[in-house]
């Protein structure tokens, strides 16, 4: 069993997709395990319960769809699963639409990448330390 932060990112931006992945796999122990360009693939992978994810990334303005509507099918994610918004809105009504679908934090894409590090990090040794383990 891969012991890194199983994680799905929806990003429909391929550069920013690619330098998110590179540097979550660098600096952290996370293990891109799949992304979504759109709502409705986010949606059913997500919800898939063979796919077993640990985190995932979420942007809110996406190629087809909203992060939005990805976010509330996460709702009913397992206890140990953490959803964050990654986004360039990340304005205070985001952060409290964001709080009503359950999302664990909101980061900037501008400014806060570091801040995403570090809880990618804290999540991972979390789930190390889980009776559950990773991807449960």
């Amino acid at each position: 069993m891969d012991s890194r932060l199983q994680t799905y990112v929806v990003e429909d931006n391929l550069t920013i997709r690619e330098n998110l992945i590179g540097t979550l796999e660098e600096l952290t122990c996370a293990s891109v395990i799949g992304f979504a360009e759109t709502e409705a693939h986010a949606r059913a992978w997500l919800l898939d319960p063979a796919n077993r994810w640990d985190l995932a990334i979420v942007d809110l303005f996406l190629k087809q769809g909203s992060g939005l509507g990805v976010l509330q099918a996460c709702m009913s994610r397992k206890p140990a699963q953490r959803v964050v918004v990654l986004s360039n809105y990340a304005t205070p009504d985001i952060r409290r639409r964001c709080a009503e679908f359950g999302v664990d934090a909101v980061f900037d894409k501008s400014n806060e990448i570091d801040a995403l590090v570090d809880f990618c990090m804290q999540q991972a040794k979390a789930l190390r330390s889980s009776p559950a383990g990773p991807g449960a």
